[in-house]
This record gives C-alpha cells, sequence and structure tokens, in this order.
C-alpha cells in the first residue's frame, strides 16, 4: 500500500467510549474514513480470527478490564495479522516500551507506542508508516522446515548470500558488508535465516551452512575478492555461531579460505552470535584466541542480549562491539535505551574496541549516534541487506546522500 491516497482501514481498541470517539475524529482529520471500534479487545480479537486481513492498522490501548492490551498482543501474535499496531497508553513510558519490545517479539510490526492524549503529528506519522506497509496478507508459512529439507538445499547449493552496507558515522564512507544468509526455496521462495538457523544449529549442520556462507558458491571471501579488484576494499563479516567454535580446526580452515581468496584477514570479520551457551568454554576460548592471533577480526553481536555479556568481553580477545538493534533504534528520544548505548559505546572506547550500531532506522538514530561518538552504522536507513550485484550501485546512490547526512 505505496499510494497515500488510499484509505487505511483502522481497527481502535479503547473500553473508554470518549476515547474512541476523539481518535476517530483525529483520524477522519487525517484523511481516514474506514474506522472500526471496539471496547473489548475479546470483540476486537473475534473480528481479526473472522478475517485476518481486514484491517492495515490496529489503534490499542494497554489499560483495559477483562483482556488488557498485552494478553492482545499475545493472541494477535497468533491469527495471522500482518498488518501494523500502534500502542496508545497513559501508563508509564518505560511500561509501554516494554509492550512495545513485547509485540516485535511476537512478529508484529509496530508502528509506534504513543501517549495519552495523542497528538496529532504524532498520529500522523504513524499513519505515514502505515501506509508505506504492504497490503495485509494470509500468514506466511511459519513452521519449522524438516532438517532433510535443508539438508537438500545445502546440496544444492539454495542457500545465498544477501549483503546489509555498513558505514563509518563520522565520515559517511562505506566500510564494509554483513553477510546475511538467505535460502531461494522452489517453493516458498525467499526464505530468512530465522525460519531454519535454529534446526540447522539442532542438527549439527551449523559448520556445512558457515562454510557455505564463506566458501560456497559466490561465498561471502569470493565476493570481498571481487569487491576488492573492482574497487571496493569492503570488509566482510559473517556471523558464526557458538556451534562453529568447537573444532580446533576451525582457525586453520578460515585462514586458509581468506589466503586462497586473496584478501587480507584482516579484511574478515567473524560476528560471534551466542544463540546457544558454549559447550566446552576452553576449546572456544582457544579457537577465538587462535583466529585473533591470524589477524582475523572478532565482534561480540547483540551485545547486551541473551548470553552476550561483560564476561565475553573479560574473557574473549573482541576488538569490535556490536549494539543489538532494541536498544539503537529510538536512543535519541527515549532515556532508557540512550543511557544504555551511551554506556556501551564509553565501555568499548575504554576497552578500546571498534563500535557497530545495528538497526539504524531514520535520520534521528543516525545523527543521535554521530553525536554520542559511535564508530560505525548499519540498519534500513542505510541500506537494506541486498544480492552481491547491487553493492556497487548502492555505494554510487549512497555517495549522492553522503554529503547531506554530514552537514
Amino acid at each position: 500500500m505505496t499510494d497515500t491516497t488510499c484509505d487505511l482501514r483502522v481497527l481502535a481498541i479503547d473500553d473508554e467510549l470518549f476515547q474512541l470517539k476523539l481518535l476517530t475524529r483525529q483520524l477522519g482529520n487525517l484523511g481516514v474514513s474506514s474506522v472500526a471500534t471496539r471496547q473489548q479487545a475479546g470483540q476486537a480479537l473475534d473480528l481479526l480470527r473472522a478475517d485476518p486481513t481486514g484491517f492495515d492498522l490496529i489503534c490499542c490501548d494497554l489499560q483495559m478490564p477483562g483482556m488488557d492490551g498485552v494478553e492482545f498482543i499475545r493472541h494477535l501474535g497468533g491469527v495471522g495479522y500482518s498488518g501494523g499496531l500502534v500502542l496508545i497508553s497513559g501508563e508509564d513510558c518505560r511500561v509501554v516500551q516494554t509492550a512495545e519490545r513485547l509485540a516485535r517479539a511476537h512478529v508484529i510490526q509496530v508502528l509506534g507506542a504513543l501517549q495519552k492524549p495523542v497528538a496529532p503529528d504524532q498520529l500522523a506519522q504513524v499513519l505515514a508508516a502505515a501506509r508505506s506497509l504492504p497490503a495485509p496478507m494470509a500468514a506466511a508459512r511459519l513452521e519449522r522446515y524438516p532438517v532433510e529439507e535443508i539438508r537438500r538445499a545445502l546440496v544444492n547449493q539454495e542457500l545465498v548470500n544477501y549483503y546489509q552496507p555498513k558505514v563509518d558515522l563520522h565520515t559517511g564512507a562505506v566500510v564494509g558488508v554483513e553477510t546475511l544468509v538467505r535460502w531461494f526455496h522452489p517453493v516458498d521462495g525467499l526464505v530468512y535465516p530465522d525460519q531454519f538457523i535454529g534446526v540447522v544449529e539442532e542438527n549439527g549442520l551449523i559448520d556445512n551452512l558457515t562454510r557455505a556462507v564463506l566458501t560456497g558458491l559466490r561465498g561471502a571471501l569470493q565476493q570481498a575478492r571481487e569487491w576488492q579488484d573492482a574497487g571496493h576494499p569492503l570488509q566482510v563479516a559473517v556471523n558464526v555461531s557458538m556451534d562453529n567454535l568447537t573444532d580446533h580446526a576451525f582457525p586453520g580452515f578460515v585462514a586458509e579460505e581468506v589466503q586462497r581468496a586473496g584478501i587480507p584477514p584482516s579484511r574478515l570479520t567473524l560476528e560471534v552470535t551466542e544463540s546457544r551457551l558454549m559447550t566446552d568454554p576452553v576449546v572456544t576460548l582457544d579457537i577465538l584466541t587462535r583466529l585473533r592471533l591470524k589477524r582475523v577480526g572478532l565482534s561480540i553481536d547483540d551485545f547486551g542480549t541473551g548470553h552476550s555479556s561483560l564476561t565475553q568481553l573479560r574473557d574473549v580477545p573482541f576488538d569490535e562491539l556490536k549494539i543489538d538493534r532494541g536498544f539503537v533504534h529510538d536512543a535519541g528520544s527515549r532515556e532508557s535505551l540512550g543511557a544504555i548505548v551511551r554506556a556501551s559505546l564509553e565501555m568499548a572506547r575504554q576497552l578500546g574496541m571498534k563500535t557497530v550500531a545495528e538497526g539504524v532506522e531514520n535520520i534521528d538514530d543516525w545523527r543521535f549516534l554521530r553525536a554520542s561518538g559511535c564508530d560505525l552504522a548499519q540498519g534500513y536507513f542505510i541500506g537494506r541487506p541486498m544480492p552481491a550485484d547491487d553493492i556497487p550501485a548502492w555505494i554510487d546512490a549512497w555517495e549522492l546522500r553522503r554529503g547531506e547526512l554530514l552537514a
């Protein structure tokens, strides 16, 4: 739904009739005439169960009798709704922010969390975001793929690399990319890693996957060499799981493949994602230390989430700290997020580590990070993940934006 003249179908939920009437009037003043209202979250769920694609946007209060807004969010994740959600509440802002994170965890597209009374300009921004979303569709395939299907995908080279750019916040220069694997499924089309990585890890296939990403057909290392030859010496980051770090031969394998590709080892960064605990800390530390001795970069990914913590900073020779998107987006306007980001940046500086912020979604995120002294940034505001062949044209387009963003 990219046409801004197209009317939105909005569902408003609030137990206070006055607030519903006020919101309906505000929406009407902003050009929205199709507004359904419900005073009970259960009634709203009945509407959505009957037709999950019937609304483009839901505006929901959090504090309601019977089924409250948090419970509604939990059920909303299971009815197949794929439109946008805006939370509206008079509760403490941190309560609202927590509810927003909960909704995102249920894979719901949260477009805003607004305080009552709703300011018209904030509501207008939400509507603009809702109008840019694709029209709601029936729920996509959500079940886990069987391991046999994933084994076949590895053999048939159905897994391909996409690349998301990273830029220097101080100069605006393009310095690297993060490698993000995608699966071109013969029936389901493009499948994202959250639908198959868990199965890969649980069935001992993570080494196969990592090797495919690094060295498979048009793998990350070969691609880095092609960009280098074309005049774009980009740093290439590849995610590795803790399950990759149990084989003493892994550092030697990486070093040999880097040499074969013809790029400096320092051009490769391994982003360590701790979705699972270390099974053998001694072996893992051995492998990570040897990778650093071979001049391969190590980044602690998603810092502040999962198992990524101060203990890892103390024990592992990381040279880069990557701040999770859950802390980065809106850090300039949310005091708690801003405090966490600034503290992480200062700690990294004290430890002599480079810093990367992921999840930069708008100009406000960009400006906050620049002012806070972060080194590198990535996110949709800069560039979405894209096929390797699209990177050179994206770099040209970025150069046209670069000057105005540094002004």
